[in-house]
Order: C-alpha cells, then sequence, then structure tokens
C-alpha cells in the first residue's frame, strides 16, 4: 500500500510542475550538499562581522573626533541594536575611538573575513551550476575577482542595513517617522537586496546566465531575507530585553551566528532555484535520493552526469559517464535506451559496466568551451568544441 502511494506521488509530481519543481531543488540541494556550502558563507561571514565592527568604531573616532555629540547619537544608534550587551560595549568603546591599532586589526580581519565569503560564494554558485574546475578562475583571478566585486557589495549592504534600522525604529536621530516613511524605508531595502543578490549572482558565476533568469531568484531571496530581518528583530526586542549580561551575550553571538547562516542558505537555495529552472533538472524521480533500485528519467541522468563532469581538473581531460540498467527496466524496454539529451560521452550497452570512467589525454587538446570569453580575469564558459565531448547540455529554457 505504501509503495502504490509513493509510485502514485511520484508519478503525479513528474507531470505536475509546481509539485515537481520544488522537489528537485530540494533533491539538488541535497546532492550539492547545499547546508556545507551555506555553512562555510556563514563561517567567513561571522569572522567578518566582529573586524568591521571594531574598524567601524575606530574609523568612527577619528571622522567625527570634533563633534563629539554626533558621535555619541551614532554609537547610541548603533547600541540600539544589542538590547542586552549594549550597555558593556558602550563602557569599553571609547577606548577604540582613533586607535591605529583597532583600526589595523579590523582592516586585516575584515578583509581576510569578506574575501572567505566571496570566495566561498564563487565556490557554491560554480558548484550549483556545474562548472567544471579547469574552467573557474584560478585562486589569484578569484581573489581579484573578489575585491572588486566586494566593494560595490559593501557600499549596498550598508545602504540596506541602514533602511532596515530606519524602518524598524519609530524614532531616529530623535526624530518620530511615520508610517509611511517606515514604510517606503522597507521597500527600499528590499528592491536594494534584490540588486545585491542580482550583482553577486551575474559577478560570481563563471556560466553566462542571462539576467532574466536570475531575477525571480534573486527577488524571491530578497523577501526572504526581509522576513528573517522581522523575525530577528522580533527576538531580539521580545526575547531578549529581560535577560542577564551573561545570557545576552551568548545570545547575541549564536543569534548572530545563526542570522548570518540563514543569509547565506537563502543565497544558496535561490541559486538552487534558479539552476533546477534553466537547465531543466526537472522532474526527478522520487525514490533516486534513496536507493539504487531506480529508474532515472532524463533530468536524474542530466543532473548525475553534469556532478561527474563538474570535476574536470583540465581542459584536456576526458570524463565518460554510463548508466546501467536495473532489472525492471530490462524487462521493459528489452535492456535498450536511446541517447538521453546533455549526457557527457555516454555509454549506452545493455549489459555494461555502471559508473563513471576519466581518462586524461596525453596529448593537449582544446578545452571545454571552444570559445571561451574572459571576463573580469577569469574565464566563463559558454559551450564545447567538436574536440571535446561537451558537459551535460541544458535543453531550451521555456519561454518568459
Amino acid at each position: 500500500m505504501a509503495m502504490r502511494a509513493v509510485r502514485r506521488f511520484d508519478a503525479y509530481q513528474q507531470r505536475h510542475g509546481w509539485a515537481g519543481v520544488p522537489l528537485a531543488v530540494v533533491y539538488k540541494f541535497v546532492e550539492d550538499q547545499g547546508g556545507y556550502l551555506a555553512a562555510l558563507i556563514a563561517y567567513y561571514g561571522f569572522l567578518s562581522v566582529f573586524p568591521l565592527l571594531l574598524l567601524l568604531v575606530s574609523v568612527l573616532g577619528f571622522v567625527l573626533h570634533n563633534d563629539p555629540h554626533l558621535q555619541q547619537m551614532v554609537v547610541d544608534s548603533a547600541l540600539h541594536q544589542f538590547p542586552v550587551i549594549g550597555d558593556q560595549i558602550g563602557e569599553n568603546i571609547t577606548s577604540f575611538h582613533g586607535n591605529p591599532l583597532a583600526v589595523a586589526a579590523g582592516a586585516i580581519g575584515g578583509l581576510y573575513g569578506t574575501l572567505g565569503v566571496a570566495q566561498a560564494a564563487q565556490n557554491a554558485l560554480s558548484k550549483i551550476w556545474a562548472v567544471p574546475r579547469h574552467a573557474r578562475p584560478d585562486p589569484l583571478r578569484a581573489r581579484l575577482r573578489s575585491l572588486l566585486v566586494l566593494g560595490g557589495f559593501g557600499i549596498g549592504l550598508l545602504a540596506t542595513t541602514s533602511l532596515t534600522a530606519l524602518a524598524a525604529d519609530e524614532r531616529f536621530f530623535g526624530a518620530r517617522l511615520g508610517v509611511a516613511v517606515r514604510t517606503g524605508a522597507t521597500l527600499v531595502s528590499v528592491a536594494v537586496n534584490v540588486g545585491l543578490l542580482l550583482f553577486a549572482y551575474r559577478f560570481f558565476t563563471v556560466r553566462s546566465v542571462r539576467l532574466r533568469h536570475l531575477a525571480g531568484a534573486a527577488a524571491g531571496g530578497a523577501v526572504l531575507w526581509q522576513a528573517v530581518q522581522w523575525a530577528g528583530t522580533y527576538y531580539v526586542r521580545h526575547q531578549l530585553r529581560g535577560a542577564t549580561a551573561t545570557y545576552g551575550l551568548f545570545g547575541i553571538v549564536l543569534g548572530l551566528l545563526t542570522w548570518i547562516y540563514l543569509g547565506a542558505l537563502i543565497f544558496v537555495l535561490a541559486a538552487e532555484v534558479t539552476s533546477v529552472r534553466v537547465r531543466r533538472l526537472w522532474p526527478r524521480s522520487l525514490p533516486t535520493l534513496f536507493t539504487d533500485k531506480v529508474v532515472l528519467n532524463q533530468a536524474d541522468e542530466r543532473a548525475y552526469t553534469s556532478y561527474a563532469t563538474t570535476e574536470k581538473f583540465k581542459g584536456f581531460e576526458h570524463i565518460r559517464v554510463s548508466f546501467d540498467q536495473p532489472a525492471a527496466r530490462s524487462r521493459q524496454d528489452g535492456g535498450a535506451r536511446g541517447p538521453v539529451a546533455g549526457q557527457d560521452h555516454a555509454d549506452r550497452k545493455p549489459g555494461g559496466t555502471a559508473g563513471e570512467e576519466g581518462t586524461a589525454k596525453g596529448e593537449r587538446g582544446p578545452c571545454d568551451g571552444g570559445t571561451n570569453g574572459t571576463q573580469g580575469g577569469a574565464t566563463r564558459w559558454r559551450g564545447t568544441g567538436p574536440a571535446d565531448p561537451p558537459p551535460p547540455a541544458d535543453p531550451p529554457t521555456p519561454a518568459d
């Protein structure tokens, strides 16, 4: 009875996109180990937060040293975001004003953390979009690329954080804010977040993807991020308000780490949605995540083939992928199947050997992507040449 229900649901979700696409996104997220990709982004993000705060406070001491009143207003506004430990920070924060050592430590720590975030994001997007390793930017160019992107991204992040704080408070620098102003600040903040996600997806992705395909995921990710910020504000104001300083310290640290991880998770999930839709990696077979006794469909084989070809370290390295037939499928069609679209070096042998075979050629041939463009110092993967069988070809995207 249970297996019959599973088969019925499997057939249903493969016929209906509203059920098949979310399932395919979940499967690809699990197969890409998306949780670990998000955790790595969150780790470097957490490392960068406190050095950047230290740098901000130190620079504030230089810039506003002639206006103590405005300086105190800015500090009080920032400390308002930490209701439990804000008083303790305020008692010791003056020691960092204008401190050159604090500026140096904050700059070095912030640079290390933010570069780590950028590198982790590039690696995650390359894995999600199945970019072969040889087509990804080399370590030096990847870091130079990250430095160029982080400048604009940091300005946008500062703007959206300020707008979120403006929308959350009824007063700003002593002035009372109306509902219309706060609502407008929220909408502008969401719009800025959409732009930031589009910016990150476009310049951190080696594969060429049209902006219209990224727009939906960026908009969804921005809305989810705004919801996370609202939830975090509610938790801080209502759950940590009466906590002790010790509990509040641990609560703020754990809450900050959770907050950053949720943001990284949204970033990865939105990219997975776009990849599944653009590359037509749906519908997936329901049992394929749990057992080898499954009949793979074309989306399954495209996905598994792309996972194998992603591990190509050299353009003249060749990877062959073949799939054996389970007994049920062999009885159904006599053990023969036609070629599946998007397969790289697909062997179609009814009784062949399953698995992936990688052979490195001794002679140098053209890299995947016959025509490779360069953008920001990194190779942008566009297609394949006839000398090297292609990585999994993505079927045409349905018209928008």
